[in-house]
């Protein structure tokens, strides 16, 4: 099947999403290895000084390069935290995978599919030569002329209708209230002139699904919500556990909505640098500008850093480190398996 506006071949795969579907199970280490890990991955990478912090939003440069902070949540509701893991910081693209999920849950997969894309893009998160390539000029949700088109389709009579809903959505992900943080909203809303340049290109191109001005104020806004380490670690164990946050217990959105959202992170949840990323960690996983990072265990948990100095491609340099070294440990690593014991010679 082919959809309007795209080419190639797409094969129309049956729906096999019912209550007898196996998924993934298991469960992290004992609560004293488990604390024993974290601690120990921030006793061993506290002392890094390698990367940058963000500089495209003046408000992100100022930022204490020394904030570090690590959190792990299971799905049990079982946290492990240590570090700056309780200091706010904007969420900026960890956003995405969440305003994803909320698009996903109430409009369906088709509409994230056909209208935002779902492939790798392959180039920097504010690149907009994928738009321009793609014969559907259809992108990627973690990338940011994808995040934009995906915003644009939040349904809402008016946009504070709209904002209200990306807010209560995110916030039932996190357990409690997110607040604007209006230091960080009003520095990016006055130097975000890239973004401004991919809502235009991707209304020239009908990809965008609302008026430019508004998407592009709602996208800044829901990238400047307020959160902690240890938000962005409940925020991914929701998705870790079928949709239901594991604090709180409430049903956020449905399970095969988060195998959706997590397959697209694992797509591009790191932007160009995917591939190593999967190559290294073997999860999904999604970075923002600010400094954070979190990754998913489907079944087990969620594991989530704040460090604002990022690599090359925008990803936190300490968050990467911290995930490598504990996906190993506690058994997150979705491609790790031994021999089943009882198989003979």
């Amino acid at each position: 099947m082919s959809s309007p506006g795209s080419t190639g071949y797409h094969l129309e795969l049956e729906s096999v999403d019912d209550e007898r579907q196996v998924v993934s199970t298991g469960s992290l280490p004992r609560s004293v290895e488990v604390r024993q890990a974290v601690t120990e991955a921030y006793d061993r990478y506290r002392d890094v000084r390698e990367g940058e912090n963000a500089s495209h939003y003046p408000a992100l440069a100022q930022v204490d390069p020394d904030l570090f902070g690590i959190a792990v949540v299971s799905t049990a509701g079982e946290l492990h935290a240590v570090g700056a893991a309780d200091t706010p910081f904007a969420i900026m693209s960890i956003a995405k995978p969440f305003v994803l999920a909320l698009v996903d849950e109430m409009l369906g997969a088709d509409a994230v599919r056909w209208q935002v894309g779902v492939n790798a893009t392959g180039f920097a998160f504010n690149s907009g030569i994928p738009v321009e390539q793609n014969p559907g000029h259809l992108t990627n949700p973690m990338v940011n002329s994808g995040a934009l088109a995906t915003t644009s389709l939040v349904p809402g009579a008016t946009v504070e209708d709209r904002w209200e809903t990306i807010v209560a959505s995110l916030s039932r992900f996190a357990g409690r209230r997110l607040e604007l943080d209006e230091t960080i909203y009003t520095s990016a809303s006055q130097s975000n002139h890239r973004n401004r340049g991919l809502a235009n290109l991707l209304h020239s191109y009908d990809r965008l699904y609302g008026d430019v001005d508004e998407t592009l104020d709602l996208y800044t806004r829901q990238s400047s919500l307020s959160v902690t380490t240890i938000d962005l670690a409940v925020m991914g164990c929701t998705l870790a556990g079928g949709g239901v946050n594991p604090i709180t217990g409430d049903q956020i959105v449905g399970r095969a909505c988060c195998r959706r959202v997590l397959a697209v992170m694992a797509t591009a949840g790191l932007y160009e640098t995917s591939g190593d990323w999967l190559f290294d960690v073997g999860l999904p996983g999604k970075s923002g500008v600010s400094g954070g990072l979190v990754t998913v265990s489907p079944g087990k948990g969620s594991l989530a850093t704040f460090s604002p100095p990022l690599d090359h491609a925008g990803n936190s340099v300490r968050g990467q480190l911290v995930a490598n070294f504990l996906s190993y440990r506690l058994g997150f690593d979705l491609f790790s398996s031994n021999a089943d014991p009882a198989r003979g010679d």
